[in-house]
């Protein structure tokens, strides 16, 4: 039955040529309009937001200095604290060299304590072992361990295999030259230098921060420092918030101008189709029948719309070198225009569906 619909709504579109061009035309159009308008001003606020929380927006970083009396233990203290998605230490820098040239050029080497150190750029296979060292690109380089292969050698005699390579996230450039080594937690804990805290959001970053002081556990407190980004999380949600109001706002009235011509144009039609909605009357149709047909109709021809409208909308965009939006706003734009079209179509709908088939099929 529900085939046998469709396929006489497709037949009833193609044989309204006028009026499914004009329906297709706006459809087009509003796909374009939005995607050219509010598409490039999110694909452009991603990049912008991207941008930001390339910097850390939701990073803390805190600082002790020789004699603070901070230790790994600090971190059993901070998993307590909620708002926290991963927390990790590091020692103090310790120098080293390759151990093939001992006189060459020396690195800081930091011990890390912590679970999961995907967030310091860890490969996601790295095999976290007391006796291998991780290095970024720039420490390998001036190691002279560009191929990864060899080991290096601590100016406390300590010899440690290079295992992999690291990528830094932007807001631990100051620590390059960058090698780790990971370490398991010890009982008695073991002196660190810098803690690194990320918060699950960026509007948790203050109260984070400020919980996380006050469980540091230290012996001099004034040895203590604090770096967070507030002050960026700050700027992101100004930013997302700005360019998030607009383009609601606009695509709201799109939709409301959509819907209204598209409201007017199935009323033209459905007052001069009345004798052709009598007779079906007449014939034995349904009011549900007449209302699921002019609805499939109308959703048959918007969704060839929505997908001409994107593709080209996607084509010209990418053409002109504009960012592009995500897929979910792409998803959402068709869901809510096939929406708007058939809640437009609804009403006009409802009024064929109530036709009488002996006032329609009255010979004047």
């Amino acid at each position: 039955m529900i085939g046998l619909v469709a396929r006489e709504a497709y037949v009833s579109a193609k044989s309204q040529p006028v009026a499914t061009a004009i329906t297709l035309l706006m459809v087009i159009g509003m796909i374009l309009s939005v995607m050219l308008t509010t598409g490039r001003t999110i694909g452009a606020e991603q990049q912008v937001l991207s941008s930001i929380d390339a910097e850390g927006t939701r990073s803390i970083i805190i600082r002790a200095e020789d004699g603070s009396g901070l230790t790994s233990d600090v971190l059993e203290r901070v998993r307590g604290i909620s708002g926290i998605e991963w927390a990790g230490a590091f020692s103090s820098a310790v120098d080293a060299t390759n151990a093939e040239i001992p006189d060459g050029e020396r690195v800081p080497v930091r011990y890390f304590y912590g679970d999961n150190p995907t967030h310091l750029g860890f490969p996601t296979d790295a095999l976290l072992t007391e006796n291998l060292a991780y290095a970024s690109s720039l420490a390998l380089d001036q190691l002279g361990l560009s191929d990864v292969a060899g080991a290096v050698k601590l100016t406390t005699g300590e010899s440690l295999g290079m295992a992999g390579v690291i990528s830094p996230p932007d807001y631990l450039a100051g620590f390059e030259p960058l090698v780790v080594v990971p370490r398991p937690l010890s009982s008695d804990g073991e002196r660190v230098n810098i803690v690194v805290v990320f918060a699950s959001q960026p509007e948790l970053v203050a109260p984070v921060s400020s919980a996380i002081v006050s469980v540091l556990g230290v012996e001099d407190p004034s040895k203590i420092t604090v770096q967070t980004s507030e002050a960026l999380a700050q700027l992101r949600s100004l930013v997302q918030g700005q360019l998030g109001s607009f383009s609601r706002g606009l695509v709201l009235a799109m939709l409301a101008l959509m819907g209204a011509l598209v409201a007017i144009l199935l009323f033209g039609l459905v007052v001069m189709r009345r004798k052709d909605f009598g007779r079906r009357r007449a014939l034995g149709a349904t009011r549900g029948l007449i209302i699921a047909l002019l609805l499939l109709q109308t959703g048959i021809v918007a969704c060839l719309g929505i997908v001409v409208g994107i593709l080209a909308s996607v084509l010209i965009l990418i053409a002109s070198g504009a960012p592009l939006p995500g897929i979910s706003f792409i998803a959402a734009l068709g869901i809510l225009t096939l929406t708007t079209t058939l809640v437009a179509a609804l009403i006009p709908a409802l009024l064929a569906s109530r036709r009488e088939p002996i006032r329609e099929l009255r010979v004047p």
